[in-house]
This record gives structure tokens, C-alpha cells and sequence, in this order.
């Protein structure tokens, strides 16, 4: 009961951070290794996937009620992640994190500078109209997000956001809802395996997804009330603890 206590306080506080800005596997993923540590690795995995699925459904949904997505570019590109994570999934074999690691470690550097440097940058929501050629960069940032979640994860949601505004002039705010609806592909893509193989720890993983989609509930509602601007500073803040976490994990 005290093990399942700890994880479902680590979820909620999971599901709100990620409802924001992403990143809730920072939090989750830690706990369940720290407090089921003699649990294989695929099911601890699997087991984070169904409780963060469950919490980002219901900030895509609290989302929903309030922001307006642009389906014609999410739906293409939440299609391409679900079909690429299959792949990242399976290349996990073949490009081990070592090698993963730097290369993260760079891109996220470059986009926190980036970020920072752009005052304006997500501040105002104007997005470009969505013709072929953003339907087709939807198309790209979508299977590549995909593929990386599949294949590696850590920062998936910090990545979306920073691309939709990047690439179609979104506020944090929109960014985040958009994102909300790719990353729920992706996690669907990855239960879809987890699940059928018997990877998931439903004892932990339910009561775990309730205390997530209360986080989630929270956490959406706080960016929707401070707006873009705190949210941007959220981004900052987590692409920052992400950066710290990448250059540790390298140096032990």
C-alpha cells in the first residue's frame, strides 16, 4: 500500500507537469524504477505508458473544450506518429541510447537557446494556413516525433510543442493542446504492444492512471487560465531539467 501510495502521488504530479509542457515521464518513469526495482524493464515501461495514455487523454479532452486544433494538420501528423513509434520501436535493437543520448542532448540545448532568445517566440497565436507544404511538414514532424518516442522518448512532448511553433507560428498554449493529440498517438502505438505481450503492471497501473488524469485535470486548467506566457516558462524550465538529466546520464 505505501509503494502504491508513492507512485500515485509521483503520477499526479506526473500527469500535471505533463499537461503543461510535456515531460511527465521525467517524473513517472524514476518512481516506478525506484519502487519496483525487481520488475523487467519492458513492464515498467508499460506500465508508465498506460497511466500517462490515460492522463493525456483527458488534457487532450480538457483541451478540446477550450482551445481549437487544427485538425487538418494534428490528424495527419498523429497518424504518422502512431505508424512511425512501431518502427522506433523496433530499431531500439539497432541504435542503442549511447548514441542517442548526445545528439538529444545538443537538439534540446539548441531549442532552449532558440526559445530563449525569441522573446516573442510562442507568445502570440497566428498560425500559418495550412496548405500542401504544412501538411507535409506535419506529415514529417509527426513520424519523426513518432520514431524517436518509439525508439527513445525522453522530451516528446517539449519537442512537439517547440516544432508546432516553430513551424506554424502556434502560441505555447495551442502548441501544447497539439501536441497533447500526437503524443496520445504515440502512447496508444506503444500499449498496443506493451499490452497484447503482457507488459503492463494493471495492480500499479490503473489506480496510477486515475491519480494521472487528475494531474492532467489540473494541469491543463492551470495553462489554459495563465496563458502562453506561463507556459513558455514552463517549457524553459522543463527543457532545462531535461538538459541536466541527458548531460548526468552521460557522465556516470
Amino acid at each position: 500500500m505505501l509503494t502504491l501510495s508513492f507512485l500515485c502521488a509521483f503520477a499526479f504530479l506526473a500527469g500535471l507537469i505533463d499537461a503543461a509542457v510535456g515531460g511527465g515521464g521525467l517524473i513517472q518513469i524514476p518512481a516506478l524504477f525506484n519502487a519496483l526495482p525487481n520488475a523487467s524493464v519492458p513492464a515498467l515501461f508499460g506500465t508508465n505508458k498506460m497511466a500517462s495514455a490515460m492522463g493525456t487523454l483527458s488534457a487532450a479532452r480538457s483541451y478540446l473544450r477550450q482551445v481549437t486544433i487544427p485538425w487538418r494538420l494534428v490528424l495527419p501528423a498523429a497518424a504518422a506518429a502512431f505508424v512511425m513509434s512501431f518502427a522506433g520501436a523496433a530499431a531500439v535493437s539497432l541504435i542503442p541510447a549511447t548514441v542517442m543520448r548526445p545528439l538529444v542532448l545538443v537538439l534540446l540545448i539548441v531549442m532552449a537557446v532558440y526559445t530563449f532568445r525569441k522573446k516573442t517566440l510562442g507568445a502570440v497565436h497566428a498560425p500559418v494556413a495550412i496548405g500542401r507544404r504544412e501538411l507535409v511538414v506535419g506529415l514529417l514532424i509527426g513520424g519523426a516525433i513518432g520514431f524517436y518516442d518509439g525508439l527513445f522518448g525522453p522530451g516528446t512532448g517539449s519537442f512537439l510543442m517547440f516544432l508546432f511553433v516553430r513551424f506554424f507560428a502556434f502560441d505555447f498554449l495551442h502548441a501544447s493542446a497539439s501536441a497533447k493529440v500526437v503524443n496520445l498517438s504515440t502512447n496508444i502505438a506503444a500499449l498496443s504492444f506493451f499490452i497484447p505481450t503482457g507488459n503492463v503492471l494493471f495492480g500499479y497501473a490503473l489506480p496510477m492512471a486515475v491519480c494521472n488524469v487528475a494531474g492532467a485535470m489540473v494541469g491543463s486548467h492551470i495553462a489554459m487560465r495563465k496563458g502562453a506566457g506561463f507556459v513558455r516558462i514552463l517549457f524553459l524550465l522543463l527543457v532545462s531539467v531535461l538538459i541536466l538529466k541527458l548531460a548526468y546520464d552521460m557522465l556516470k
